[in-house]
């Protein structure tokens, strides 16, 4: 169907008329703040729903190898154009459930507005899947939304769903809130930093 969030038209739609509230503008500081103070370098990154990108230039200079995925075609195509020539191959149009990426192929998982713009019912899809690209002690890290499920995306999570989704296959290293002034409208007041360590 034309609107149904699980089918790349509802996307396109939107990047194409630019109709983007979730869209930042740019990588969120808290990101920025997390990049500075980590110690590693040369892992090998996913961006799943990376939409225009912002993350891919940040990850890549805090020394790091990314692919950023997305199903929508103009927001693939907007990315590339504002990262430009020397990182436009890092981002590919592709569907995260589907595309062939192997197993454990990934040190590294960044969230942001990729969950909460799925149907609750994938959800537990999109942990298994997390789980199968991450190798064993990789991170599953970045933002999420907690708040209703009415009228989405974006689909907020409750605040015990997190555990129930991640608990299985991952241990929860650290939660906490997003500054509001640092949000968007649409998540201010409810964003949560997570991340988390994949199982062995």
């Amino acid at each position: 169907m034309k609107d149904d969030p699980m089918r790349p038209g509802f996307w396109d739609e939107r990047y194409a008329a630019g109709l983007t509230p979730w869209d930042q503008g740019g990588v969120p500081p808290e990101l920025t703040r997390r990049l500075a103070a980590r110690k590693e370098r040369g892992l090998r990154v996913l961006i799943p729903g990376c939409g225009h990108g912002h993350e891919v230039a940040a990850f890549n200079a805090a020394g790091h190898e990314v692919t950023a995925i997305d199903f929508s075609a103009p927001a693939v195509e907007r990315a590339r154009k504002r990262l430009g020539t020397a990182l436009a191959a890092r981002v590919q149009v592709a569907d995260f459930f589907t595309h062939p990426l192997p197993p454990g192929s990934f040190d590294l998982v960044y969230e942001r507005t990729f969950l909460c713009a799925q149907a609750p019912a994938i959800w537990p899809r999109v942990a298994r899947r997390t789980a199968e690209l991450l190798r064993p002690g990789g991170t599953l890290l970045g933002f999420y939304f907690l708040g209703g499920k009415e009228d989405g995306p974006p689909f907020g999570l409750d605040p015990a769903e997190p555990d129930r989704l991640f608990g299985a296959q991952f241990t929860l290293v650290e939660r906490a809130p997003v500054p509001v002034m640092e949000s968007l409208p649409l998540f201010a007041g409810r964003e949560f930093w997570h991340e988390w360590r994949r199982g062995a």
